[in-house]
C-alpha cells in the first residue's frame, strides 16, 4: 500500500512540474513551430506582449485622434454650409428688396412726368421770387441721399415742409423732390426750383406758399 502511495505522489509531482512548466512557456504542444533547441516560436515573451499593449494603446489614441479630426472638419464644413445658405438667402432677400425699391422709384418717377406733362402750363405760371445771389449755384443734380429728412423753407426763411423722396431723369440726375408739406399735404417741387444748402441741411423753394398748396392739389 506504501508503494501505490508513493507512486500516485510521484506521477502528481511530475504533472503538477508539467503544468508549471508549461505555464512558464514549456516544451512544445503537437502542432507547434519550435527552434534549435526545442523551444516553441509562437508564443510571446512577457516583454512582447507589453510591447503589443503599448502598440494597441497607440494605435487607440491615434484612431480617436483621427476621428476627432474628422468630425471637426464635418462640423467646420456644416457650418460653413449653413453660413453660405444665410448669406445666399440674405443676397436673394436683398435683390428682392432692391427690385421692389427700383420698381417703387420707377412709378413715383413716372407719376411725377404725368403730372409735370399735365399741368406744365399751370406750373410755368406760377409765380417764382428772385434767388440771393449765394443760393444760385446750389443746385441739385445727383442722386443724395441726404435730401431724404431735409427741411423745405421759402426765401423768406418760412419752413413749409420736408422732402421725403426723389425723382430722377434717365441719366440719374434728381429731377423733382417729393415734399411733404405741413398741412400733410404732398407736392412734386422741380429741381429748377429749389436749391440745396448741404452744409446746412436746408432744401430752399423760389415759389410762395400758395402755390404750393395749389400744387399739391394736382391730381393725374
Amino acid at each position: 500500500m506504501m508503494y501505490v502511495k508513493s507512486a500516485l505522489s510521484a506521477a502528481a509531482m511530475t504533472l503538477l512540474m508539467g503544468t508549471v512548466s508549461f505555464a512558464q512557456g514549456g516544451a512544445a504542444v503537437p502542432g507547434e513551430r519550435v527552434d534549435a533547441n526545442g523551444m516553441p516560436t509562437t508564443r510571446s515573451t512577457p516583454a512582447e506582449q507589453a510591447q503589443t499593449v503599448e502598440i494597441n494603446k497607440q494605435v487607440g489614441t491615434q484612431n480617436a485622434a483621427v476621428d476627432a479630426k474628422a468630425a471637426a472638419i464635418d462640423e467646420k464644413a456644416a457650418a460653413d454650409n449653413a453660413q453660405y445658405q444665410g448669406q445666399q438667402r440674405q443676397y436673394q432677400d436683398q435683390l428682392q428688396q432692391n427690385q421692389t425699391q427700383q420698381r417703387d422709384y420707377q412709378d413715383r418717377t413716372a407719376a411725377y412726368d404725368t403730372l409735370r406733362i399735365r399741368y406744365a402750363s399751370e406750373r410755368a405760371a406760377y409765380r417764382r421770387g428772385v434767388w440771393p445771389d449765394r443760393y444760385v449755384k446750389w443746385v441739385i443734380l445727383d442722386r443724395d441721399a441726404a435730401l431724404i429728412g431735409e427741411r423745405v423753407e421759402l426765401i423768406t426763411g418760412s419752413r413749409v415742409g420736408t422732402v421725403v423722396d426723389t425723382a430722377h431723369r434717365a441719366n440719374g440726375n434728381v429731377s423733382a423732390l417729393l415734399v411733404k408739406l405741413d398741412s400733410e399735404k404732398i407736392v412734386w417741387i422741380d429741381t429748377g426750383d429749389v436749391r440745396y444748402n448741404r452744409a446746412d441741411g436746408i432744401v430752399m423753394t423760389n415759389l410762395n406758399e400758395a402755390d404750393l398748396r395749389h400744387m399739391a392739389d394736382e391730381r393725374v
